[in-house]
């Protein structure tokens, strides 16, 4: 049976246009913010955990989408959420064609949700 890592590569191999490139991104900088984060594939998709889920990686036809578990309770000064902005407990960021993710926003982004996770004791 394969490691959550290794579906996550699947994902991403099988996926021959920008939104494999852009979830490879992604990984990549939610796995560069924090050593304690881990890959895990809930809900037949990517997810990322530490101390509690942090977001999915979820693939659409026009975009590739973290949502962020308690993305509601995260502070996000730079204004990236721009999707599942109604709900009370999540928050999402829809990324298209073309969009140049935000490094260091980002990572402050996980790195809040992480100490809303410890902070919930999650």
């Amino acid at each position: 049976m394969p490691t959550p890592s290794e579906l996550i590569d699947q994902k991403i191999d099988g996926l021959a246009d920008w939104r494999g490139e852009m979830l490879a991104t992604l990984r990549a900088l939610i796995l560069a913010a924090d050593p304690g984060v881990t890959e895990e594939w809930k809900w037949g998709t990517a997810a990322w955990s530490h101390h509690g889920l942090i977001c999915t990686g979820e693939t659409y036809k026009k975009a590739v989408k973290l949502t962020f578990a308690k993305g509601a309770s995260v502070p996000d000064p730079k204004g990236l959420f721009n999707s599942s902005l109604d709900g009370n407990v999540r928050r999402a960021i829809d990324f298209h064609e073309g969009d140049k993710p935000d490094a260091a926003a980002l990572k402050a982004l996980f790195h809040a949700s992480i100490a809303v996770n410890q902070a919930s004791g999650a």
